[in-house]
């Protein structure tokens, strides 16, 4: 792939109203919860805001917040050393932002890319347990 290609596919990635995120609120919506979206007055905008329970749901790509021990989550063979740093400030900052969630008493639910594609029923399993 070309550098040009490769660019324009990066590029194309969206950070909101991704397909494992909507997937995630279609789950959601019929287990019977209400929630808001991306929540900008809070830190890190999480993806689902849950007000009622005070949990926020992270909706995470593989790759970008580089998941523990996940084969979607390799770094690119070209510029390594860029995406590195780039990779490793995001889950610097993905800490940062949930220990701050945490302090103002919000309950934190990281959902993976991979659990929604490989593993839907431990996903049910696990939001089943927002409202406890």
């Amino acid at each position: 792939m070309t550098s040009e290609a490769r660019s324009r596919n990066m590029a194309a990635i969206k950070s909101k109203n991704t397909k494992p995120e909507i997937e995630v609120r279609k789950i959601l919506h019929e287990m019977g919860y209400r929630f808001r979206l991306h929540r900008k007055d809070l830190p890190g905008n999480p993806d689902i805001v849950l007000p009622k329970y005070k949990t926020a749901i992270f909706v995470n790509g593989c790759f970008w917040h580089q998941h523990e021990d996940c084969k979607y989550a390799c770094l690119p063979k070209t510029k390594t050393d860029f995406w590195k740093n780039k990779l490793e400030g995001n889950k610097k900052r993905d800490k940062l932002k949930q220990s701050q969630l945490n302090e103002l008493g919000w309950k934190i639910i990281n959902v993976w890319e991979c659990e929604i594609k490989d593993k839907k029923f431990h996903l049910c399993s696990k939001l089943k347990d927002i409202s406890q």
